[in-house]
């Protein structure tokens, strides 16, 4: 009903539009304005024109810079509020002698001040948003705490409430502050639990069961920003998005959705960077019993495995196989997948 009425609308003003440009090829070509039949062809045009643009020239954007506009802070609004009324007193005090100028400038002028001075008001508030996030904190909203501190807002992917290692860390009290789902990324882990594929549903509904243990916990605030996501735009562009005008870091365990935000300058915390770097550090000349489980790539090499699931490349392993056997560590090697230990045989 909403969309036909804006096709209504649109093709009421441009028919009015193409109506009026017709009155004005008919003055051009008859010196008079005669609705036959230029009028009535550009009406008629205006009219389809209306009808057929009216959704891609007013719907869309409206649903865009609403988007946008659900996204900023309360705060963020009432500084920019504050800005441009302030711009547009100091416009009104600063243009009353302008109106006494001779001709055209009397209005010209007052209207150039006027713009200028609300937009340089509507600037300088945003400028001090943080001061005004300081006198109503209730209006910071998501995202004014600084992105990546401690106690302030993460944006939360679907990757990372599958993982669900952050209901794990959040229960140790290394994590504070206000998780932050946004309302499409609950619609995309709804579909995962809803698909046909069971391997996905049940990766699903335990993402579910994850939201559900930090909404019980705490020492955690979770929050569902009240956001979809337009029918153009992917969950990871539209969060990168909300991420940067929200000022916060992004949680995830996405590999591709990492490098894409941190191209476009958003901070992320990603769930597998912080398994790795807790993982034990070991260094050469250490010894260590391991149960060599398997064999290596190279000719003769087992492989164990930590607690911490760092692999453990055994020299000489293979003859121990299914067996503990005590090693000293070589050297350690960081790669992109984690890290992995080198060990030799402990001689005696």
């Amino acid at each position: 009903m909403g969309s036909w009425l804006v096709r209504i609308l649109g093709a009421a003003l441009f028919g009015v539009a193409g109506w009026q440009l017709g009155n004005i090829v008919s003055r051009i070509v008859y010196q008079r304005e005669q609705f036959i039949p230029w009028g009535l062809a550009l009406t008629a045009v205006g009219v389809l024109a209306g009808l057929l643009a009216s959704p891609f020239v007013i719907i869309r954007p409206w649903r865009q810079v609403m988007g946008h506009f659900s996204s900023i802070s309360g705060g963020t609004l009432l500084a920019a509020t504050l800005g441009l009324l302030a711009g547009l007193v100091v416009a009104a005090l600063v243009s009353i002698p302008l109106y006494r100028l001779p001709g055209r400038l009397s209005w010209a002028a007052p209207v150039g001040v006027s713009i200028s001075l609300g937009l340089a008001g509507l600037w300088l508030g945003l400028q001090r948003r943080g001061d005004v996030h300081a006198v109503f904190p209730a209006l910071s909203g998501p995202g004014q705490s600084g992105a990546g501190a401690r106690g302030g807002v993460v944006l939360v992917d679907t990757s990372a409430i599958i993982d669900g290692r952050i209901a794990d860390v959040t229960n140790t009290g290394f994590l504070e502050g206000v998780l932050v789902v946004p309302r499409f990324v609950l619609d995309e882990l709804r579909h995962i639990a809803d698909h046909g594929d069971p391997l996905r549903r049940n990766r699903g509904r335990r993402g579910l069961e994850v939201l559900g243990r930090l909404r019980r916990d705490g020492r955690i605030t979770l929050e569902v920003l009240d956001m979809g996501v337009s029918s153009d735009s992917e969950v990871d562009s539209q969060l990168v998005q909300l991420a940067k005008s929200m000022q916060c870091p992004i949680l995830t365990t996405d590999y591709n959705l990492n490098r894409v935000a941190e191209l476009q300058g958003v901070t992320v915390l990603n769930v597998n960077e912080l398994a790795n770097a807790l993982k034990s550090i070991l260094l050469p000349g250490e010894e260590m019993r391991v149960n060599i489980v398997q064999e290596g790539k190279e000719m003769g090499q087992g492989v164990a495995y930590l607690d911490d699931g760092t692999m453990v490349v055994v020299e000489g392993g293979r003859r121990y196989l299914n067996a503990y056997h005590d090693v000293v560590v070589t050297r350690v090697l960081q790669t992109a997948a984690g890290r992995i230990i080198f060990a030799q045989l402990k001689s005696g």
